[in-house]
């Protein structure tokens, strides 16, 4: 499958970010790696700027399939995460699968869904990490039914430089 990688990373950092009452701040491109952009805004209510690292693909052939994918850290700097946004309409009880060139990693699962979709996160652990530097295709494979997995192909081109780039 194709996928068409799209520039919007203000909206899905928004959306990703901050709660829905709160999507009206402007966010600022710092830079691009490869596939990944870094994103800072500072959220309403914030005393600091926050930036995350993000990707956002839509399959060429299904426009109503589509993943953010950012990487961030926490405030209090503990701590990376990897958070993927995936469309309403996913089963939620299969998670969210993950393959990294063709090798199965595992599944995070969704926490919860707002009105722009639903979110899943892990803590990126230094195995993850290293798996996603030293990689060149991620697969996310969310489900619609049971049966049914869609991969959506994420570019790993540049995460490395871009994590190491992160605020």
């Amino acid at each position: 499958m194709r996928l068409l990688a799209y520039a919007t990373t203000f909206v899905a950092f928004l959306a990703i970010t901050l709660p829905a009452e709160a999507q009206q701040n402007n966010g600022d491109v710092r830079s691009t790696h490869g596939a990944w952009s870094i994103v800072c805004d500072t959220p309403a209510g914030a005393s600091s700027e926050q930036c995350v690292m993000i990707q956002n693909v839509v399959l060429e052939d299904r426009p109503e399939v589509a993943l953010s994918v950012v990487v961030l850290r926490t405030a209090d700097n503990q701590a990376e995460i990897l958070r993927v946004l995936a469309p309403l309409g996913v089963l939620l009880p299969n998670g969210l699968g993950l393959n990294v060139d063709g090798k199965d990693i595992g599944r995070a699962y969704f926490l919860r869904c707002f009105q722009d979709g639903c979110y899943a996160e892990v803590v990126l652990e230094e195995e993850l990490l290293q798996t996603l530097r030293n990689g060149k295709s991620a697969t996310f494979i969310m489900f619609q039914t049971p049966e049914e997995g869609i991969g959506i192909p994420v570019d790993l081109e540049g995460f490395g430089e871009g994590f190491d780039a992160l605020p």
